[in-house]
Order: structure tokens, then sequence, then C-alpha cells
């Protein structure tokens, strides 16, 4: 998440925010089916484990009823294979993605629940799909508009403010569709489950929040759902950020010049905006990756 975003997050209104964490703590201990999501830094590995280990805690209790991820597609599963499947057989079954998701840093997570018997499933909006949702206008409609007011500004902020004007609301709109697909998988995945079991979601800060991601969509299409959401410290921010109901420590790596990355590769020039702490670059807008900066 960038810092123009968490000070566009700051100015939302103190009620709704208090509300929002309000809610969310109070389904702390998941007394009824509940999805408790956590938002991660993509470089910082320690977030997937601190995830792992809650996971092997609700399998422990016999509350794990599946953990969707960020880092596949929607339509893939684990659901067809047992708990001691290989490591290659789940890579397969999900269509992962070396290019964007190191499976060494995910491996603990995915397969904490795997080992459980819980299903692993994908939430991301399928690749093929990117370049045909940033083409659609109905997703401007499926925020509230100071929602989509703060994707635009970390769309902007997050490419270093070298992105043309035209291109926004287009990458805005991919970023929008992702939440949507994910809370979709959430809401399936939770179906059936028995009283107190959780399902957990790992995503990308910006996909986890209550003021910009997957909560925005669930509170339309499951707004009796008890939510918990989780945020980390990190390298870009230690203070806990709006939209979290809770903000847990956590290891830190070295920040990267995210800015100085997209110079090196040519895509803007040396005079342009400074460092956005905590915004990896994007692919640029003809081609958007899996893992774009509104997602951080």
């Amino acid at each position: 998440m960038t810092d123009l975003l968490r000070r566009a997050l700051s100015s939302a209104p103190a009620v709704a925010l208090a509300a929002g964490v309000c809610a969310g703590l109070a389904v702390g201990s998941a007394q009824a089916q509940s999805v408790w999501i956590f938002g991660e830094r993509h470089d910082h590995p320690d977030h997937a484990k601190q995830t792992a280990e809650a996971v092997r805690t609700l399998a422990r209790e016999s509350r794990l009823r599946a953990l969707v991820i960020e880092m596949a597609e929607r339509g893939r599963s684990t659901s067809g294979l047992g708990a001691q499947a290989t490591e290659a057989d789940v890579r397969e079954s999900l269509g992962w993605q070396e290019g964007a998701w190191p499976w060494a840093q995910y491996a603990p997570l995915v397969m904490a629940a795997v080992r459980s018997g819980a299903p692993v499933w994908g939430g991301n909006l399928p690749r093929a799909e990117l370049r045909a949702a940033m083409s659609e206008p109905q997703w401007d409609e499926r925020v509230p508009a100071q929602v989509h007011a703060r994707l635009i500004d970390a769309v902007r902020e997050g490419h270093c403010d070298v992105l043309p004007a035209s291109q926004l609301v287009p990458m805005a709109r991919v970023q929008i569709a992702r939440d949507e697909q994910m809370a979709r998988a959430v809401t399936e995945a939770v179906e059936g489950a028995a009283p107190g079991q959780v399902v957990v979601l790992h995503a990308g800060a910006a996909h986890a929040s209550r003021l910009t991601g997957v909560p925005v969509h669930l509170a339309r299409l499951a707004p009796s759902l008890p939510l918990r959401v989780i945020g980390f410290d990190s390298a870009y921010a230690s203070a806990a950020e709006p939209g979290f109901d809770e903000w847990r420590a956590a290891q830190h790596v070295a920040p990267r010049d995210h800015c100085a990355e997209l110079r090196a590769r040519g895509m803007m020039p040396p005079a342009a905006a400074p460092s956005v702490p905590g915004v990896a670059p994007a692919a640029p807008p003809s081609s958007p990756s899996a893992s774009d900066p509104a997602s951080r």
C-alpha cells in the first residue's frame, strides 16, 4: 500500500472505520463461520510464514475450512488431491506461476493447508482475462466512488506518476476485478462450512484492506459474513494502517527503490517522481502483471 493510499485511507470517516474494526474484532474467536483475511507485502516472506502458522493452528483445532490465495487463479484448486500430495502435484493443480510468485516463499503456507486435508483455492483473476477487464466500464461501478478514487491514486503513485492519465482507470479496473474474484472465491469456500470453521484468505495488503479490497466486495456479496482483517509490520509501514482490525509485528527486509527499478527498465526518466515505499513496479500498461503495485 502506498504512502498516498495510506493518507487517503486516513481521511476516511472515523465512524465508518471504527465500525469496521469493531465488527472484525467481535468475531476474532470465530464463533460462527467466518473469514480471516491476511494482507501481506509481497517482498516480506515473514508475512506468508505467519499466515502459515495461523493455518496450522486452525487445522489443529479442526476449524480450517479452506485457504484462498491471490497467488493462484480462480478456478484452480487442490480439491482433487490428498493430504500426502507432492509439492509438484500441488503446483500443477494450482497452475503455479513461478515468475510472479516464488514457490519457496509460499510453499509453507500452501502445504500447511494441503497437509491438513483442507483445500487450497485460487482466487485471482485469470491472466487471460486481464486485458478484457481493463476495457470493461462495469468495474467502475463495482465499488463506492471513494474507494474508486483511492485505487486511482494508488495506481498513479504506484507507477511513480509515469502512467498516462488514460491508463489509470483501466489499471484500477484490473484491481477491482481481482478483488471481486477473490471475494467470490471466498464466498464459495464458505458454503457448507460447519459452525466455527474459518476460511483463510492470503493476499496483498491493498487487496485485504477493508477500505480498498476484498472486504468491500464481501459487504455486497455476503453482508452477514464475519470478517477478521490482519496486517503486518514491514520496512514500509510499522504503524498500523487504516482498514485492518489487527496489526502484527513481523520481520523486515531491506526496502527497495521501485522507481529506480522502473528507471533501469527505461520506463521513467532520471528526474521523474521519487521512490514510492512499499510499491513494486508493474509491467507496462499493455501487459498488466500478476502482482501490480496496487496489490502490495
